[in-house]
This record gives C-alpha cells, structure tokens and sequence, in this order.
C-alpha cells in the first residue's frame, strides 16, 4: 500500500504526452461510466438511458481528438497512465458499482464527474506550452462545463413530457417499494403488536423499570425479527423492490422505533406519569402510521385512520385488561 502511494506521480511533474495519455484514459473512463449508467437504466428509465448514451457518445469524440493530437505531437505510442497514478488527482468513486442507484444519484454522479473533468483540463491547459495542445484542452474545459446544457438538450430530445412523467413515477414508485411500505410496515407492527405485552407488564406490575425493560426486549427483538424477515423473503429481482439491505434495515429501524417510542416513558419513575405520557406516545404513533399511509401509500385517510386506531385500540384494552387481570 505504502509502496504504491509513493510510486505516484505529481500532476506538476507530468509532461506534456503523459498529460493528453491521461485526459485520453479519464475520457475513455467516463464514456464507460456512461454507458454502465444507460445500461442500467435501460429497463425502467429508457429515456434517461438514451441521454447517457448521448453522453458517452461526447466523451468518445473528446477521446478521439485528444488522440489525434498526441499521435501528431508525440506518435502512436500512447502512455500508460490513469487517475490512481497521479498524486491528488481527482478520482471518481466507483459508485456505478453499488448493485442499486437512483435515479437521481446517477444524475448528481455525472454532474459531479463533469464538474471534475471541466477543472482537470483548466488545470492541464495552464501547464502545457504547444498552443495547439492549450486550445484543445481549453475547448475541452468548456465541453465538460458546457455538458450540463449537451445533457439538457439531449433530456429534451428523449425525455418528452410524458416520459419524464413516467419515469418520475417509476422512480416514486421504487422509492416507496424500497423505503416507504418496509418501514410503514415496521412502524406498524413496532407500534401495535408491542402494545399488549408492554401495557399487560405495566398494568400487572406497576414497576416502571420492568416494563422498559420489557418493552425495550419486545422492542429490538421485533425489530431484528422484521428486518430479517424483510430481507431474507424477497431479494428483489423479481418483484422489483430494491435492494433486500435497505428493506430489512427501513423495516427493522422503524419495528424498533415504533415499540420504543412506548417504552421509552417508563424511565420516568412515577407510573402513572409515566403510563399517561406512553398511552399519548401511542396516540401519536398510530395517528403518524395513518398520515403515512394516506400521503405514500394513498389510502383514503379516514378509512386508514379506523384500520390503525382501531387495531391499536383493541390490543392496547387486550394489554390492559390481561395485565389489570
């Protein structure tokens, strides 16, 4: 590791050949990004694929003239040389990668990337003294900071109204399949199935210690039971959902969430303090899981209100009645 970093070059000590031979790689780097980006995109956003598409088709005309230039200054024989080999040189992190990327973080990664090429060749014409070699590179500095308007113009070449509205939707719909119905659904069962053994131990006892210690083990063993659930039923693939990962971690955070938000108020010392503020806590949390489900899920409010308060009322009388029993 230490060999390898101290084998690295400065970008003040490049020549000029070793400076074109690694704005060329950078260039070929960038159209292949670009193309694993549309490729990835493909099935579920084919607009926004062709835009990428279109990207990496610049980058490979910016390839060929850089090219061109060092086989007329320096022949045919081009360096071996890319961005891990140069010392504080920018580096893209291999996001394109990660098994699942949104669309809107594949979006931000290229403006990113073209931010980053735009002040690599201000950087590389300011150090090169062939005029011919400083127009190019400062043409190519205003290609990459001139790309977000190439990336508009493309978006409205194959990205119509209608298909951005499609793929708007698509990409909400991921979102929620992903994040939204896994945690509403952890939310829920933290919220509700907690109820009656945390209630039923407070009742029964009246020890404020005890039921946050019940409740707390109620809280975190639901949780790791959902989240396992969660990612170990459904790997995605099929049924489009994302990433399993997140799914079990959206669905296991907010089972604990949900069952601690009650057990949390028996730290208090007194009772029945402690019990009015948890039974408040409750109100709360079912009438949170019901806008939830209304605002993502579009559930008619009150019909989602009746479903959560009503089931959370019933098992918090079963927790009550049990523990007062």
């Amino acid at each position: 590791m230490l060999s390898s970093l101290a084998s690295r070059r400065r970008f003040a000590d490049l020549t000029e050949q070793e400076i074109l031979a690694l704005a060329i790689s950078s260039e070929e780097d960038d159209a292949q990004i670009y193309r694993s980006y549309g490729e990835r995109l493909r099935a579920d956003y084919p607009a926004s694929a062709a835009v990428f598409d279109g990207m990496a088709a610049e980058e490979d005309r910016h390839r060929q003239r850089l090219i061109d230039l060092h086989r007329s200054r320096f022949g045919e024989v081009i360096p071996l040389i890319r961005r891990e080999h140069v010392a504080g040189f920018y580096a893209r992190r291999p996001v394109w990668l990660a098994k699942t990327l949104s669309l809107d973080t594949i979006r931000g990664e290229a403006r990113a990337m073209e931010q980053a090429a735009q002040d690599f060749y201000t950087r590389a014409a300011a150090r090169t003294q062939d005029a011919a070699t400083r127009r190019l590179l400062g043409d190519l500095a205003a290609a990459e900071a001139s790309h977000e308007r190439h990336a508009d113009a493309l978006s409205e070449t194959h990205l119509a109204p209608d298909a951005r509205a499609a793929e708007d939707q698509t990409a909400k719909r991921r979102f929620i399949l992903t994040w939204v119905q896994p945690g509403l659904a952890g939310l829920m069962d933290g919220s509700v199935s907690t109820l009656a053994p945390i209630f039923a131990v407070a009742f029964a006892t009246q020890d404020t210690w005890t039921t946050f210690l019940v409740g707390s083990a109620a809280s975190v063993g639901a949780g790791i039971s959902m989240g396992f659930t969660e990612a170990a039923h459904d790997d995605g693939v099929l049924s489009g959902r994302g990433s399993p990962l997140k799914r079990g971690i959206a669905s296991g955070v907010m089972t604990t969430v949900g069952g601690m938000g009650h057990a949390l108020p028996y730290l208090i010392p007194d009772f029945w303090t402690a019990t009015t503020i948890a039974i408040a806590v409750v109100f709360v949390e079912l009438w949170a899981i019901a806008w939830i489900q209304n605002r993502y899920m579009e559930t008619p409010f009150l019909r989602a209100a009746l479903q959560v308060v009503l089931g959370g009322a019933l098992v918090f009388a079963a927790g009550v009645l049990i523990g007062g029993g």
